[in-house]
């Protein structure tokens, strides 16, 4: 069997993502803290700019809802580039060792139009990917899947070919179901470990 085409989340498996990197500096208590990303900046409220909601209608709709906690909902925004803590620098090690070895690589990440902006300014080796496919931009989000359909149509992929790395479970289960081979990410040694058993040139 050959080896598969890789295809690799962004947020938390090649780049740091966290609210928490910024909200600590916020709001210092942490029941405090936990209480506004869950209630008021939540997951599902994010998940709506990875849908393609412009960040400006989000916020303007929150600080509509939640005059109180303006401040802090608009740093969300303002401030969003402190909710990155840098990369995870083994996955990047084991990417560059593909790419530098000739293999494709693919990318689907569940992300905003204009966060998605930033971190590929930041972070220069997003640019090098054969393929990527932002859910903002198609107003499709992990685990439907029609994302992955989307990859795959527009560059040619067979699904069975693919694995697709994600640190989400249920967004590999989905790949899974859509008839890629998947790996959960947790660690890079892991990731490693696995990408060479099935065939890939790494270390």
């Amino acid at each position: 069997m050959p080896a598969p085409i890789p295809v690799f989340d962004i947020g938390n498996v090649l780049v740091r993502w966290d609210p928490r990197h910024l909200y600590r500096k916020l709001i210092p208590e942490e029941s405090a803290r936990e209480d506004f990303l869950t209630r008021i900046c939540s997951p599902d409220w994010n998940l709506e700019m990875d849908r393609g909601r412009p960040f400006a209608e989000g916020v303007a709709e929150l600080v509509a809802r939640h005059p109180e906690h303006e401040t802090l909902i608009r740093a969300f925004d303002e401030r969003w580039l402190e909710t990155l803590d840098g990369t995870e620098e083994d996955v990047v090690a084991i990417l560059e060792e593909l790419r530098t070895a000739g293999v494709k690589t693919y990318a689907i990440t569940n992300f905003s139009r204009e966060k998605f902006a930033l971190t590929r300014e930041l972070h220069p080796f997003l640019d090098g990917f054969d393929g990527i496919v932002v859910s903002a931009h198609e107003r499709l989000l992990k685990p439907d899947p029609r994302i992955y359909a989307l990859l795959c149509e527009r560059h040619g992929l067979s699904p069975a070919d693919c694995i697709f790395i994600d640190d989400n479970l249920a967004n590999v289960e989905g790949a899974r179901a859509f008839g890629m081979q998947g790996h959960h990410f947790r660690q890079a040694s892991a990731l490693r470990a696995d990408l060479k058993k099935r065939g890939l040139p790494l270390a």
